[in-house]
């Protein structure tokens, strides 16, 4: 009982400390989880059908969105889009460049965004948000942001380059080939995260 009421302590203290950092240090960290999403983002596999590679992106975004908190999750990964986009090689394949933001996965980078503000806002100011159900639900709505998001600018690709793709066509290109990848993701990522952040208010 001791040591659990030490760790529970210890992450209510991390948090508190985080909460109190100076704009330079959680920048600092921003950059950091950004990098990470870069490195997540060489583990892929190129599927035959479809332009969008399969990535293991999403697992720091949500991770990161609840580490980093409210707008500093999203501030993370507006630097790796910011900074993929300016020529940094940490898009898929170490690559860069606009081309990407304006590619068929685009939407799926400004989902990050997105999602990563809308996760770390809510677990940082519900604390009913930080259960493990309530976890793994906010993960799943950040993961329906991200192929929202995905799959509106996938389908714009499609249409400029092949036509109108069928709603079949656009799932089968956009979500059915990465949704056990995803599923796995958001478990393991709900588990990381409802372990690491208190249960109490610390901001």
């Amino acid at each position: 009982m001791e040591a659990l009421s030490g760790y529970r302590e210890g992450r209510l203290n991390l948090f508190k400390w985080r909460s109190s950092l100076s704009w330079r240090y959680k920048f600092a960290l921003s950059i950091g989880f950004a990098g990470i999403t870069g490195i997540a983002a060489q583990i892929m596999i190129i599927l035959p059908w479809t332009p969008v590679p399969l990535t293991a992106q999403t697992f720091p975004v949500l991770v990161g969105a609840v580490l980093l908190g409210r707008s500093w999750g999203s501030v993370s990964q507006v630097l790796y889009v910011a900074l993929g986009v300016l020529g940094v090689p940490w898009f898929f394949g170490m690559s860069g460049g606009y081309e990407h933001l304006l590619g068929a996965s685009g939407g799926y980078l400004l989902g990050f965004i997105v999602a990563a503000w809308v996760i770390g806002y809510i677990s940082d100011r519900y604390v009913l948000a930080r259960r493990y159900t309530s976890m793994l639900m906010l993960f799943m709505v950040g993961m329906l942001i991200i192929y929202a998001m995905g799959l509106i600018q996938l389908y714009l690709w499609l249409y400029t380059f092949s036509g109108a793709p069928t709603t079949y066509e656009l799932l089968a290109k956009g979500v059915l080939p990465f949704l056990p990848g995803d599923l796995m993701k958001v478990v393991f990522a709900a588990t990381c995260a409802w372990a690491v952040v208190p249960k109490e208010r610390f901001c």
